[in-house]
């Protein structure tokens, strides 16, 4: 995914959701300072495997034996505790520090990446937690356009900007766990951008050509009236 393919939907949600671009910016400027380039060859393990997209839904725990079917785990957020928890390794979470900077800490001691993001929600998040991540793990990502070291692969919530930044360095096929798009414990903003999710995930099966057996029976409901053909 590069940015001129991304940039319509991204302007597309901003426009939904009534989000201001500065803001994203500015977050993305905040990251980019307390960053450094991150080897993107590391992810290379991703290339052409089965690699489990792990969600945060209350559902995880009960879907454990997809993540240790895969050959590689990628996790967004809280999923990356559950995980961790059951004895799975993950080989690299995507957040945007909203829940679990203590997790994120650990990990980059340990040598394993960490997908941080900015928006225009997490700007005190960037400044307070971001340094104390250790810094050569740390793969900053930005859904604005991207500037060095801050990347951009595509996506919006941490679970499908998992999909996408695994799709983005080849894996072979995605499994999903973890999922709900009609968790009815949240809020109203939180619903939405499960809609957002869905639908981006609906994209980016269509740019694969493959189908996520997460969308099965609900694709032709979905709204992808923002969605390149």
């Amino acid at each position: 995914m590069d940015y001129s393919t991304w940039s319509p939907v991204y302007h597309a949600i901003l426009g939904d959701f009534g989000f201001p671009e500065a803001a994203d910016v500015t977050a993305r400027d905040e990251l980019a300072a307390r960053t450094d380039p991150f080897d993107l060859d590391r992810l290379g393990f991703l290339a052409g495997a089965t690699v489990a997209i792990a969600g945060a839904a209350p559902s995880l725990a009960g879907e454990l034996d997809i993540a240790r079917e895969a050959d590689a785990v990628v996790a967004a957020s809280t999923a990356a505790d559950v995980l961790r928890e059951a004895g799975i390794a993950v080989d690299l979470m995507v957040t945007d520090i909203d829940k679990n900077p203590e997790t994120i800490r650990t990990l980059t001691r340990e040598g394993t990446p960490v997908a941080v993001h900015a928006h225009g929600d997490n700007i005190p998040a960037i400044r307070a937690e971001v340094p104390t991540f250790v810094r050569e793990h740390v793969l900053p990502t930005t859904q604005a356009a991207p500037v060095a070291p801050v990347e951009n692969f595509g996506g919006f919530t941490d679970g499908d900007r998992a999909a996408f930044l695994a799709d983005h360095f080849g894996a072979g096929a995605l499994t999903f766990l973890g999922w709900d798009f009609d968790d009815p414990a949240v809020d109203p903003m939180k619903a939405k951008k499960l809609d957002w999710a869905e639908r981006l995930l609906y994209w980016l099966e269509r740019r694969r050509g493959e189908q996520f057996t997460i969308l099965d029976g609900r694709r032709e409901a979905i709204d992808t009236s923002d969605i390149p053909r």
